[in-house]
Order: structure tokens, then C-alpha cells, then sequence
């Protein structure tokens, strides 16, 4: 039996210039409600980014930035980005592997990111995003049998999906979702039977390389949707898989060498290369699903309620609140798994959604009206201490699982038409009307946007007169400024295509013992520059009682550094400023609000230093 059962009678009367017709008109619907949805992003793309409704621009943002600009200066410069690099966190640099550089939207879009800046880029990959994963799910669903209609939904539900609204508020590599069905379509077509099977292998390889240099996570989450799909599949049709096996396996060795072929260095450099890194840097019991978050809107649909009361009182993150569906689509799923169980594609994408909802709760004890349940009784419980999953981050597992939800509506649509005689002229509006009281409770509103701080004034100018060789380090004060003055040095080299390194910055590094940790903190910093950066703060925010670090202490620190330059925005008179101009001397140059200072090279002494100007 196939794995697209499609009820007969229906489009059986259409042509095919109707059928390319309608599917441009799906497209293109998909593509203007995406620039509907980041208009206000769009209305200023080279200023404005989302935001989650706070009164600052989160430092993922500032991050993907920066990311963008690097891969536009490596292609500009002739070349692919370096996987190992010391334009940030230098003097030690980081493994881009490890961190979500979305290297291939960075080199794809490098055209944008040259001539209109890197937010603009983020701001065109934000609409394809929502479009084009929405247009996969819609090819897909066609591959299965599914009508034009039905499949239109189908794409709508996953392309502007809660989950995905919510990732597009601070999670670029998460909201691009485009090639997860497209990887879980090339599997099952493998597994069934369907195509050639080399021709299957070779776009399955390519997908998943893609999806490499886009999010890992990402791919990891696809590949155990995919291995429910298939142990779903075998259940159901044992005997479909059991006759394709050989041909399966060969398309799967196919994908298998054109994925190693294209991203084998990058995984030598990402597991054995410098800077390698094992474990998490975040809290893993932090990312759960909460029952509650089922059915608790979040900011990010247009009927939200007291969302903010709410992850405050659940002590949750308002971007990582994707599990929400509305009790409608929920209810459908059950129901039309009921109702439907002999329709292989109703069947196990809704017990895989199920599944995957079951697995997001994560390893977290679960409460509900006072009864405690023990989390044996939770999938993820069993696979969070194996190897490369325990590294993954459950509660985005929604993602996936309401594409899932949406393939169920989709198939579920066709064949409650397929059940309705045709001669019942209210079948159509009534199914239609059906399905608009279904997606009420997940009506998107507009990305939410914040404006990225500009720099200092006379930032640029600053840094044209301190002479330094193009890749010179350059240590922002104070260090953690994000923290402080609420600035990202990140940002500001990004936006301006300054052709400088940064000290420090916003990333993933391992510590000494090869743990995974974020960058600035104390478990990647020395005991001097620890002291020197709480010291530094404590200056800026105008702490009484406080004092800056003792001469030896920041000189420590400095020769740790190791910059060519140092750069502040503090004004003369402010205590930072005044601590800076004793420890180093006069500042070499000073334009509007920035302070720079170019070092000698060599050892930084516990004198008072003249900077060379």
C-alpha cells in the first residue's frame, strides 16, 4: 500500500495550468502574509530587528548579526569562512560549529549583507523563514496525495506556527525551518518506496549538509522525528518497508557519503579541530514544557492573554514558549486519529505528534492539581543521557510537532470532503468555516521589533585614527558592557563593517577542561581579568564603597587580553574614564564619545603607561 492515499474525486477536474495556478497563488499568499507578519522589520530593515517584548535587543540577535557580517567579509575577501576564527573572543577565538553561526544563509546572502548591512539580511531571512517553510510543508503534503486546499492550510499552520512566531523573536536558526520536511519527505519516500532510490539518496544527502551549516540542532531534532516516522511506518506496513529494504539502505548510504563528503571537515573541525567542546553551556532542566504551555498563548499569536504573568509565574523564557497549539487543533488531532486510523499519513504523523508533545515535557517533574508524576513516566527521561541528546533542548521540540499537527489537519480536511457527498452544496463552506474556528487561537500578530543601539559617537572615526592593521584586537570597556550600558561591541563592528577583532563577545567557548561555557564568565576568564571586569563594573555603575582594580591586577589582566587597542565610551569625567586615563595615560584619540587607546606591543607594566599616540 502506498504511503499517499488520496480520496478519489477530488481536483480529478482541474488541468494542470488550473493546478500551477493555484499552487503560484498559494505561494504567493504564503510570501506577502510573511512580509505582513516582519512589516514593522521591514519597514526599517537596517535598524530595526525582533524583539520579545522587552526594552532591549537580546544578545542572540546581536550574535546572528555578527555572524552574517562575517560570512559576507570572508566571501567578499574571495573565500568561505574560516570554521576557526579570532575576529571575536580573541585572543582565543571560537569554533563556529559550536555556536549557531548559520553559515550558509551568511554566504548565500552576503550579496544583501554587503550592500545593505547584515540586519537586512536577517530581516530577508526572517520572511523566508516563514514562507518558505510553510511552502515545503505544502510540497510536501501535495507529494502525499493531499488537495490544493487542504495543503494550503496544511503549510499555513506550520510556516506561521506559534512555535514558529515565537523562534522568530530571537531565534533565527530555529525559525528557518524550511528544510525539515523536505529531510522527513526524502526519508519515508526511501523507506516506501517511492522515486528512484539513488535520486532519493542524493537529495536527502544535500539536505541534511544544508541543514548542517544552518542549525545542527535543528537537524538533530528532524532526525528523531524521522526515526518515530519510520518505527511508526514499520508497526503499520511491516511488510511495505520489509520489500524496500536494500534499495532503502542504498539510497541512505548514498545520502550518507554526499553528507560526509560536503561537511566531513566541518565535523573534523566541530569534534576534533581546536576549541572542541563537550556538554551544554545552559541549564538543560531549564527547557521544559510545561502542561500549562498547551494551552497558554504566548505573546506571539494575536489572542495572548497574560502571557508575561505567566511565564513569570511558571519561570519560564517568553522565546522559549513554543509547546502552545490551541485546544482546537489539539482536540482535531485526537479526533482525527480516531476517526481516521486506517489513513497511514493521519496515523503516524498524529501519534508522532503526540509523541514528540510527550517527549518536549522533557526530564522536568511534572505537576498538575497537586499530583506529583514521577518522570519515569516521561520518553525523554530514558534518551536524556545518551550521547549528542543530551545536549538537546526539548521544549523547542514543538517546532517539528506542529508540523506534524498540521499534516494531520490537512489529510484530516480531504477526507471529511471525500465523506460528504458532493451533491451537498454547504460541504464546502461548512468545512471551511470549520477550519477558521481552528486556527482562531494561533492568528499570528506581527514579529515584534526593537532598534539596535548605534554606536558611540565617533566609534568609527575613533578607530580609523588609532592606524591598527586590519584582524587587530581590540578590548571594549567595560568588558561585559551588555550588562552595563546595555552596548554589544558585536553589534557595532557588525553594523559598521569595522575591520577589526574583538576581545571577548557574546558566544560559545569550552573552559579549560573542555566543557562547553559561555564566554566572559568566570570559568573563561583569569583570576585578574575576573576581578578587573567586576571591578570595571562596579566603576560604571557608581557603586560607593567601590574601587577600580589595583594597578598590578589590571595589568594582569591586560597582558592577558593581549588587545592592540583599547576602546570606551566613557566620557573623562565619568570613574571608569578616570581609572582608564590613569592606568593607561592621555587616550590616543577622542572622537564624540569614544575614548581609544593603541598599546605597544609587549607586556603591559604596573606603571603608569603612555600610550603611544
Amino acid at each position: 500500500m502506498s504511503l499517499a492515499i488520496r480520496p478519489a474525486g477530488l481536483e480529478d477536474e482541474r488541468t494542470p495550468h488550473d493546478w500551477r495556478r493555484a499552487e503560484l497563488l498559494v505561494l504567493l499568499g504564503y510570501l506577502l502574509l510573511a512580509v505582513a507578519l516582519a512589516w514593522r522589520i521591514a519597514a526599517d530593515p537596517a535598524a530595526r530587528v525582533p524583539s520579545n517584548g522587552f526594552d532591549r535587543v537580546q544578545s542572540d540577535i546581536y550574535l546572528n548579526i555578527w555572524f552574517m557580517r562575517y560570512a559576507a567579509t570572508a566571501v567578499a575577501h574571495g573565500h568561505l569562512p574560516a570554521l576557526i576564527t579570532t575576529a571575536v573572543n580573541a585572543p582565543h577565538g571560537v569554533n563556529l560549529m559550536w555556536n549557531t553561526s548559520m553559515l550558509l544563509p551568511g554566504i548565500v546572502l552576503a550579496p544583501v549583507t554587503l550592500l545593505s548591512g547584515p540586519s537586512v539580511s536577517l530581516a530577508v531571512l526572517l520572511v523566508l523563514g516563514f514562507a518558505g517553510s510553510a511552502g515545503a510543508l505544502y510540497f510536501v503534503l501535495r507529494r502525499w496525495g493531499v488537495s490544493i486546499a487542504a495543503a494550503a492550510v496544511g503549510g499555513a499552520v506550520y510556516g506561521f506556527s506559534p512555535a514558529l512566531l515565537v523562534a522568530a523573536e530571537d531565534h533565527y536558526h530555529l525559525q528557518f525551518a524550511v528544510l525539515p520536511p523536505l529531510i522527513a519527505d526524502a526519508v519515508l519516500r526511501l523507506a516506501a518506496g517511492r522515486g528512484r532510490f539513488w535520486r532519493n539518496g542524493v537529495w536527502l544527502g544535500l539536505l541534511v549538509a544544508a541543514q548542517i551549516f544552518i542549525a545542527e540542532e535543528l537537524l538533530v531534532d528532524t532526525v528523531l522525528v524521522c526515526v518515530v516516522l519510520l518505527a511508526l511506518l514499520v508497526l503499520s506496513r511491516p511488510s511495505l518497508v520489509r520489500d524496500r529494504l536494500l534499495p532503502a539502505a542504498g539510497g541512505a548510504a548514498i545520502a550518507a557519503v554526499i553528507a560526509v563528503v560536503l561537511c566531513g571537515h566541518a565535523l573534523l573541525v566541530q569534534f576534533r579541530g581546536p576549541l572542541t567542546e563537550t556538554g551544554s553551556p545552559w541549564h538543560l532542566n531549564h527547557y521544559w514544557i510545561d502542561p500549562a504551555d498547551f494551552f497558554t498563548a504566548p505573546g506571539a499569536v494575536l489572542l495572548h492573554g497574560h502571557f508575561r504573568h505567566f511565564v513569570v509565574a511558571t519561570h519560564q523564557w517568553p522565546v522559549e514558549e513554543m509547546a502552545y497549539l490551541g485546544w482546537p487543533l489539539l482536540i482535531l488531532v485526537v479526533a482525527a486519529l480516531i476517526a481516521f486510523w486506517r489513513d497511514l499519513r493521519i496515523r503516524i504523523s498524529g501519534v508522532a505528534f503526540l509523541l514528540m508533545e510527550w517527549m518536549g515535557v522533557g526530564n522536568h517533574r511534572i505537576v498538575v492539581h497537586g499530583i506529583h508524576y514521577p518522570v519515569r513516566l516521561l520518553p525523554w527521561h530514558w534518551l536524556v543521557r545518551v550521547p549528542v541528546l543530551n545536549q538537546v533542548l526539548p521544549n523547542r521540540f514543538p517546532i517539528l510537532a506542529d508540523g506534524l499537527a498540521a499534516v494531520v489537519l490537512a489529510c484530516a480536511l480531504d477526507r471529511v470532503l471525500a465523506e460528504i457527498p458532493a451533491r451537498h452544496a454547504w460541504r464546502v463552506p461548512a468545512v471551511a468555516a470549520a477550519v477558521a474556528l481552528l486556527v482562531v487561537p494561533i492568528i499570528p500578530r506581527p514579529v515584534p521589533a526593537s532598534t539596535v543601539l548605534p554606536p558611540p559617537s565617533g566609534w568609527r572615526a575613533a578607530l580609523a585614527k588609532l592606524h591598527l592593521k586590519a584582524g587587530a584586537s581590540v578590548l571594549y570597556l567595560p568588558f561585559n558592557a551588555a550588562m552595563t550600558d546595555r552596548a554589544n561591541p558585536m553589534e557595532w563592528q557588525a553594523m559598521s563593517g569595522a575591520p577589526i577583532s574583538l576581545v571577548g563577545g557574546y558566544c560559545i567557548v569550552p573552559d579549560k577542561h573542555g566543557r562547553a561555557v559561555m564566554c566572559n564568565t568566570g570559568r573563561t576568564l583569569t583570576p585578574a581579568q575576573h576581578a578587573s571586569v567586576r571591578r570595571m563594573t562596579w566603576l560604571v555603575l557608581d557603586k560607593r564603597g567601590r574601587t577600580g582594580p589595583s594597578r598590578a591586577t589590571m595589568a594582569a589582566a591586560i597582558s592577558a587580553w593581549h588587545p592592540a587597542a583599547v576602546v570606551t565610551a566613557q566620557r573623562p569625567g565619568t570613574r571608569l574614564g578616570r581609572f582608564l586615563i590613569r592606568f593607561f595615560g592621555p587616550p590616543t584619540v577622542h572622537e564624540g564619545a569614544t575614548l581609544g587607546w593603541r598599546l605597544p606591543p609587549g607586556p603591559v607594566a604596573d606603571t603608569p603607561a603612555a600610550a603611544t599616540r
